[in-house]
């Protein structure tokens, strides 16, 4: 069922939404975490760093086309509020529109020119092959993870939170099944790895969308809804593009700084990667209240209710505290035998690599958190352009130390630059919010 965000306890509707995000991301952490295990185990640690170096740039293009699908469910969410169904369904068709045409060229393109990309980052020759091979296989499946993205921020801006939590799981199963199949009994190495998570999105994101048809009346668009209308192309595209853009802006800072850390070798390489598969397990946490925030946000811009923006965003704030200092103790005592699930014992070296790393970035969970819950805020009111300026300190931060501090300080330096883009951001988005919630109280503007 829908549920509306406009009245109640903030407290409960914002950690009743978040559960099942996170719950969700997490499902979506472990058969990422199967896949590094397996390929790690099985094929070695060259192959596991060949998936650590196309991290970055699967963060700008991917990142790019799932910032237009969180930009294109944030006037559903506001519609949703301002209870406009008619509305809803005319941004809801003319979304599916431009999704299905971008995802089909963006799918082609990245495609094309991955192996261009993966030379021009300077990714090592000994893993280049076994990276393109995995690289090539999820460019190509863009079509797959837009379609579960999509439909599954068009079922959290009518407020449901855990349908697509549950097809997540499923597909999750399926991953596992496929991997090993993939890689074990049908040995396809790294890119049988990368074809399991691609055809499990394809089967979660055609259940959710199924499932929706099936249960919400207020998604049922007509034939009339499809055609494209000048007003809502416009609004979504000045939602979405600033989301992608945002997104895209800081992941070139991640893609300079990958190329840093790929000059200093597979072993750098392996112990971000894993370090970040332990790391993701509380990071995806701060991303599901971000999700949750800009839902919030987004149904009670519409509804004209400025003050329970206010209190959600103080009731996030402690939720970020506490789940931060919750984050920073599991993983400092808990790091050094998570990692055991990607390396051998005796691969001592990586492991104290990939344990420094989590170490320092787990320390910082609260600045990330605030990145995430207020940035999404901003972008559910409506304010999408300014994020995009904390995405390009977040890039300029990261590009920075991939420049400098990483030839003059090394693997720990590498490790800082994730914190420092998050202090960056943060800098800029707090007083930017601050902004957002005058601006919208004194003008009363809706959506």
């Amino acid at each position: 069922m829908t549920k509306e965000m406009t009245q109640g306890s903030p407290f409960k509707l914002i950690l009743s939404f978040m559960i099942p995000l996170y719950l969700g991301n997490i499902f979506q952490n472990l058969y990422s975490m199967v896949d590094a295990a397996i390929v790690g185990r099985v094929l070695g640690t060259d192959a596991l760093a060949a998936v650590g170096s196309t991290g970055s740039v699967c963060f700008l293009l991917i990142g790019f086309s799932m910032g237009i699908c969180s930009g294109f469910a944030i006037p559903i969410a506001q519609r949703f509020g301002a209870r406009d169904y008619a509305g809803l369904r005319k941004y809801l068709g003319n979304s599916i529109v431009l999704m299905t045409g971008f995802a089909l060229i963006f799918a082609a393109l990245t495609a094309i020119l991955c192996r261009t990309i993966l030379e021009w980052m300077g990714t090592p020759a000994d893993i280049i092959d076994q990276a393109h091979a995995y690289l090539v296989v999820i460019f190509a499946g863009i079509p797959a993870t837009l379609l579960y993205n999509t439909v599954s921020g068009i079922l959290r801006a009518v407020g449901d939170s855990r349908t697509p939590v549950v097809f997540l799981v499923i597909s999750s199963a399926i991953n596992v099944v496929l991997d090993f199949a993939l890689i074990l009994w049908i040995p396809m190495g790294i890119a049988g790895a990368a074809l399991a998570t691609v055809a499990s999105q394809l089967i979660s994101g055609l259940c959710c969308m199924a499932f929706m048809i099936r249960r919400f009346d207020v998604v049922h668009i007509s034939r009339s809804d499809l055609k494209l209308s000048r007003p809502h192309v416009k609004f979504l595209i000045n939602m979405g593009l600033p989301m992608a853009l945002q997104t895209s802006i800081t992941a070139i800072g991640n893609v300079v700084l990958q190329t840093s850390i790929n000059a200093l070798g597979t072993l750098s390489v392996a112990g971000i990667t894993t370090g970040n598969k332990v790391f993701f397990i509380f990071d995806s946490g701060t991303g599901a209240l971000g999700v949750t925030m800009s839902n919030y946000s987004g149904q009670n811009l519409g509804a004209g209710k400025y003050d329970r923006i206010s209190k959600g965003v103080r009731t996030s704030t402690t939720i970020a505290a506490v789940y931060s200092a919750i984050g920073l103790i599991v993983l400092s005592l808990a790091g050094r035998a998570m990692l055991l699930l990607f390396m051998d014992p005796s691969e001592t070296e990586l492991r104290a690599y990939a344990y420094r790393y989590i170490l320092i970035n787990s320390a910082f969970l609260f600045p990330l958190s605030l990145v995430n819950s207020v940035r999404f805020v901003i972008q559910g009111m409506g304010y999408s352009r300014l994020a995009v300026c904390a995405g390009v300190l977040e890039m300029f931060a990261r590009g920075l130390t991939g420049l400098f501090l990483v030839p003059a300080f090394g693997f720990t330096a590498a490790c800082f630059a994730g914190p420092l883009a998050w202090l960056a951001a943060d800098c800029f988005l707090i007083p930017a919010y601050i902004h957002c919630i005058r601006h919208a109280r004194r003008t009363g503007a809706k959506q």
